[in-house]
């Protein structure tokens, strides 16, 4: 983890420091866009009290003076101002957010609570906001004309026991996947050329390229396996709370028609991984 923090917090420093996104692509459809039509529901919403925690950039954090910012505080920000309805935020340690959401001290989470089957049994999920597809990380010179299927022999770095190794297994036997400890590890072997190419979750490799841009970049195009890889970020509501979940999935769906998410994605993630 204080490997991760480190990445994370150079990312920060990197989207601070760029005046425009680069190598960032348009967010692609998570729900279904013809649910614009849908409408929020009648019952009316005075407020939404978002739960969020202040310790994971660039989704939710605090910056040097001490303000709460990143993707996720943007987010929630705008979807309020979509529904109309007054917004609060309340920061909580990651241990104890998920017990203040189901203890009724906030309406909605929005800190990427995982849509787990434990986790169902208290919680309504939103539809996904950002998905979170494997991909691969090439040095910068393979990645034009890349093709898995010419990677057939080669070595593949990926986290040991993770789902995207297992991915390679069942999907690719033909590549020689070769495990490491850690997604810094394995990435770090396809920059010094010990490994031929890297799989993993691709927001993770968008935080290391974004200080790699030199020696690597994303090849190919991105694998989209909720059943493997995770349903995506979504915003959690007390189960039956139906009014609220129903407002922020119509919500969401303005946005994107609006260009809304869009433009926080290309703003919290200059190096896009999609």
């Amino acid at each position: 983890m204080g490997v991760w923090a480190g990445i994370l917090a150079g990312l920060v420093a990197g989207i601070l420091a760029l005046a425009t996104p680069v190598l960032a692509q348009s967010l692609p459809y998570h729900a279904d866009p013809d649910a614009r039509e849908m409408l929020p529901s009648l019952t009316p919403i005075p407020a939404i009290r978002f739960l969020t925690t202040a310790d994971f950039p660039p989704f939710n954090y605090r910056d040097e003076s001490g303000e709460l910012v990143g993707f996720n505080i943007d987010l929630a920000k705008r979807i309020c101002a979509t529904i109309d309805v007054a917004c609060t935020m309340q920061v909580w340690p990651w241990d104890q957010a998920a017990t203040a959401l189901s203890d009724n001290l906030g309406d909605a989470l929005i800190a990427g609570l995982a849509m787990t089957s434990e986790n169902g049994e208290l919680f309504d999920f939103s539809s996904t906001y950002l998905a979170l597809p494997g991909r691969f990380v090439t040095r910068a010179e393979d990645v034009e004309g890349f093709s898995p299927q010419a990677l057939a022999g080669e070595q593949v770095a990926v986290r040991a026991g993770s789902a995207h190794a297992a991915f390679l297994a069942r999907y690719l036997p033909e590549i020689e996947a070769v495990p490491y400890d850690s997604e810094i590890a394995a990435l770090e072997a396809v920059k010094t050329g010990a490994a031929d190419a890297w799989f993993g979750d691709a927001m993770r490799g968008a935080f290391w390229l974004n200080d790699n841009l030199a020696c690597c970049g994303f090849a190919g195009d991105p694998y989209f396996r909720p059943h493997l890889f995770g349903e995506g970020l979504t915003i959690a509501v007390p189960a039956g709370h139906d009014p609220v979940r129903h407002a922020i999935d119509w919500a969401l769906v303005r946005l994107k028609q609006d260009g809304v998410l869009d433009e926080l994605y290309l703003r919290w993630f200059p190096v896009g991984f999609y």
